[in-house]
């Protein structure tokens, strides 16, 4: 599709195809603003062709962005936008925009986009979304001045189980542990496969109550859990599951730490509940954000362990 757009982005022409792409007659979009056809977010997008050429910048650039079709279903679309400047002042007057339809392939590139963020037996996100997540949310949380939870998960003796009752049960106990932390916690926060049968799980804006609180519920959901070992004789095994908690909060000197020390925490604590005897939450103390690095010791001497009955 072919498009030629006034200095004040103002549509001058539009070629006939408009009609198989968007669905649209080209007398419909001549003379109104081409921001009327772009998806708000994407705005900007197109405003930085227009900014880059402005003094004397390149007479070519390229942009992707979602247009919106008659009947307001998106479409991507790949644009070259090449700057006609005013031979006089060299300003510029006009821009002709190429335009081609690449819907199929950007669904196509979130697909598997999605596919490398997710561990393929439990359907989570895989540790590199996790490493992603934990930096996103982050700066979030100080740019927000909020607070930030970390769950640390591990199976309880989990090769034994592997060992007696096979691998196949050992898979079908972590996509349910899996499916039942998904269930359990908020829609806001992200579940990971951090590996083996370690998950972690992210918790914006949370506490360190409302992180003991999540944790307690997913301690108990993933105990409630029960497998077939034995589906002649109706024999079923238990898994259970100890959890640290770390906790990060804005410092009043409004300095921050690292995500990596906020995970350190959280580990640490998730070990201190495994050697006080499994099935049980162990919190680390709140990690204040402020960038230094956090005593090694921070979540062995001074974390505290606490098991719901």
């Amino acid at each position: 599709m072919l498009c030629s757009v006034g200095a004040d982005y103002v549509i001058h022409y539009v070629s006939p195809s408009s009609l198989d792409i968007l669905g649209r007659d080209p007398g419909e979009m001549i003379g109104k603003d081409f921001d009327e056809f772009v998806f708000s977010e994407d705005v900007e997008v197109l405003e930085g062709i227009a900014t880059a050429s402005v003094d004397d910048g390149p007479t070519t650039s390229h942009a992707r962005v979602r247009l919106i079709k008659k009947d307001q279903a998106p479409v991507w679309i790949s644009i070259n936008a090449r700057c006609v400047r005013d031979s006089a002042t060299g300003e510029p007057c006009k821009y002709v925009l190429t335009m081609r339809d690449i819907t199929e392939r950007k669904v196509l590139e979130e697909k598997l986009s999605a596919l490398a963020m997710t561990d393929d037996l439990t359907g989570l996100w895989n540790r590199r979304a996790f490493e992603q997540a934990l930096r996103r949310e982050w700066k979030r949380t100080v740019r927000e001045e909020s607070q930030l939870s970390m769950l640390l998960l591990d199976l309880d003796r989990f090769k034994p189980l592997n060992d007696q009752f096979g691998h196949l049960l050992g898979d079908e106990c972590l996509a349910a542990v899996a499916s039942a932390i998904c269930d359990t916690v908020r829609a806001t926060d992200t579940v990971c496969r951090w590996g083996g049968d370690e998950i972690a799980i992210i918790l914006p804006a949370t506490d360190s109550i409302g992180a003991v609180r999540a944790a307690e519920k997913v301690r108990s959901a993933v105990e409630a859990l029960r497998f077939h070992s034995n589906k002649d004789s109706g024999e079923s095994v238990s898994v259970t599951a100890s959890i640290g908690v770390a906790t990060a909060m804005p410092h009043s000197d409004g300095t921050i730490t690292t995500p990596q020390n906020l995970l350190q925490a959280a580990d640490k604590a998730l070990y201190r509940a495994k050697r006080a005897g499994h099935n049980r939450v162990a919190i680390a103390p709140v990690v204040p954000t402020r960038e230094v690095d956090v005593p090694q010791t921070i979540a062995t001497t001074k974390a505290a362990d606490v098991k719901l009955e």
